[in-house]
């Protein structure tokens, strides 16, 4: 693989096979045909490989990822035009603008958790953007990986995509060659492996990570509707999401109240027993399934529902605990699965100091109906994005960039922002050849420097 597969990339946007603005609408329109052709072996694969249920595999990597495509082809020629730009009187007469160009041969590295949304949407933004991708599916989903690798060839130009399929020491070999982007969705961990590996080669890189996301429950909250939302939010894929709740923070007033909801919901979720419900996933192998069990025998807090876990199936039951401080082990990591802790408060002003002590997290939820606090989580937290009275759903804003911040990652995407991700804005200047006054050229005469002196 070595030079070759980057080379050959390079060379398919230097001969300007990518440039066309119509050969990029067609790839992104056979993308989107992928995804509807293809949603059930697609779907299908997703089970294999993490038990997601067919809706949820389908709402979240399928649907909505086609919906984001459909968006930025309607949108393409419009980002893709040169901007005017203004010019000073003191450097008229002429014209500027920046004009974006693709930024080469990129390298995408998918997660597992949504190996079909986190691969083929970056790279859509990446082809949309002029560019010829290498797609590296995770090897934790085996079966996805293998879909994706039989179906993007099908569809789209094989000289702007490869298909690349591996464990680790394939991305090594990967990452060892140069790029001129990388992007890589997955743990801070192996984030922190790409990006020393991308500064070999200067290359830029986008880091889509995750992290500890708070969910605050204010006193004034509606706490029916925050308990059904957080509930489908936090055990959306039995919980394996980044931007899912990682943990609550609820006033001392309403924690009684908004437990007793939560357990109702999971309950109408799925029924007395989610073991047997085909709309709860599993977790995707046996590694995550002991970091999960170890974190829920450590913990110094109280179970309040679920807690079952069972290793032959990897399943880990909807579980809440409470009773727990900020140095209990749950509060150590992020956890990534359908465990939620549940933490109280008397005064927003310690929690507010907690978060600004932590690092940053890719997303804050705030329930509330107080307009005073919404202003305070967004002026006085940092944070990838901010959703107030819901979760998650912030990813489905086709203009919102979605990106971490400091430890939950570095660079956006989504709408626009995707197609800047993998664009260089170039930057042009239009002089004509003689119309010009030349004060700035030597000699420099006591006139002109009267001159200068005055319009710079």
């Amino acid at each position: 693989m070595s030079y070759e597969l980057a080379g050959r990339l390079r060379e398919s946007v230097s001969s300007r096979t990518t440039a066309p603005l119509p050969w990029r609408h067609q790839q992104l329109r056979q993308l989107s045909r992928l995804l509807r052709e293809q949603s059930g072996p697609l779907t299908r694969a997703m089970a294999d490989d993490m038990g997601k249920p067919a809706v949820e595999a389908w709402l979240t990597d399928v649907a909505a990822v086609r919906r984001d495509i459909d968006y930025v082809d309607r949108h393409l020629d419009r980002w893709a035009a040169p901007s005017r730009v203004r010019v000073p009187w003191q450097l008229q007469p002429g014209r500027a603008s920046t004009v974006p160009e693709p930024l080469g041969a990129v390298l995408v590295l998918g997660p597992w958790n949504y190996p079909v949304r986190c691969l083929v949407l970056p790279a859509a933004f990446a082809l949309a953007a002029g560019n010829a991708v290498a797609a590296k599916p995770s090897e934790l989903a085996p079966a996805t990986s293998a879909e994706l690798a039989r179906l993007l060839p099908r569809y789209v130009d094989e000289r702007a995509l490869a298909v690349v399929q591996g464990g680790p020491p394939v991305a090594e070999q990967l990452l060892a060659q140069r790029w001129d982007h990388v992007f890589f969705t997955g743990g801070g961990r192996v984030g922190r492996l790409v990006m020393r590996a991308a500064a070999e080669h200067l290359t830029p890189v986008t880091l889509e990570l995750g992290g500890k996301n708070p969910a605050i429950v204010d006193r004034s909250a509606d706490v029916p509707a925050a308990a059904r939302r957080l509930a489908w939010g936090k055990f959306l894929n039995g919980g394996q999401t980044c931007v899912g709740p990682d943990y609550l923070v609820v006033h001392a007033e309403r924690a009684d109240e908004l437990v007793e909801a939560l357990k109702a919901q999971v309950a109408r979720f799925f029924g007395p027993d989610p073991s047997a419900s085909a709309d709860f996933a599993r977790i995707v192998n046996d590694a995550h399934f002991d970091r999960l069990a170890s974190l829920l025998a450590r913990t110094r807090g109280r179970t309040a529902f679920g807690g079952q876990i069972d290793a032959q199936r990897r399943y880990v039951a909807p579980t809440l605990v409470e009773a727990i401080g900020w140095d209990d082990p749950l509060m150590e990591e992020e956890i990534f699965g359908p465990v939620l802790p549940v933490l109280v408060y008397e005064e927003i002003d310690d929690v507010l100091h907690r978060l600004r002590s932590a690092d940053k997290p890719l997303a804050v939820y705030v329930y509330t109906t107080d307009d005073a606090l919404v202003r305070r989580i967004v002026e006085e937290t940092s944070s990838g994005s901010v959703c107030v009275n819901h979760n998650a759903l912030q990813l489905a804003v086709p203009e919102l960039p979605f990106g971490g911040v400091g430890a939950s990652g570095m660079g956006a995407y989504h709408g626009r922002a995707g197609f800047e991700t993998f664009s260089h804005r170039k930057a042009v200047l239009v002089k004509r050849p003689r119309a010009e006054v030349p004060l700035v050229y030597p000699p420099y005469s006591r006139f002109k420097r009267w001159v200068l002196r005055r319009a710079a």
